[in-house]
């Protein structure tokens, strides 16, 4: 199956994780792909203690504020290349594409590519897909869709990320 977590409220990666969390409890291996991300987020230091979990990113930085360079677009062209990879071999039952939504608007990656990808997978792997601006051939892809909506926003209010909670 093929779920896709969009939306521009808050809690997709969130909802993501979760999942990854009852797979590995269930005795699962979930490989968690995070791409245009390269921070150190608080979740990857607990996600570590999870022996069934495996975690990689494929980013370096937030480019959102400005505009992604080629080495941008290298990782996350690399990035699709081990994901491909990993989710061809069936070793993982759970495989999350984390942000990759992102990524493919951004134009880092396409569609095309990820589709292609999902269409060539095994049915015993699940796989999410992560992020803002999901598009039309990925949502045509998916049998589940979730779109987070947001209502409210503690942000407009001048709070900022705070770790533990955001990061």
């Amino acid at each position: 199956m093929i779920q896709v977590y969009t939306g521009n409220g808050k809690g997709k990666t969130t909802a993501a994780l979760g999942l990854a969390i009852r797979a590995a409890g269930a005795g699962f291996n979930v490989y968690i792909g995070q791409f245009v991300k390269g921070r150190i987020y608080s979740e990857l230091i607990a996600l570590k203690s999870i022996r069934n979990i495996q975690l990689e990113q494929f980013g370096r930085r937030c480019f959102i504020r400005s505009k992604p360079d080629k080495e941008d677009i290298k990782r996350a062209a690399e990035g699709l290349k081990r994901v491909k990879k990993l989710i061809l071999s069936g070793k993982h039952r759970l495989v999350i594409l984390d942000e990759i939504n992102i990524a493919i608007k951004f134009k880092l990656i396409t569609a095309k590519e990820v589709v292609a990808i999902l269409e060539k997978a095994p049915k015993s792997v699940e796989i999410i897909l992560t992020g803002r601006y999901a598009c039309p051939k990925i949502l045509k892809a998916a049998d589940l869709i979730s779109e987070i909506k947001e209502r409210r926003h503690y942000y407009n209010k001048g709070v900022m990320a705070r770790k533990g909670i955001e990061f």
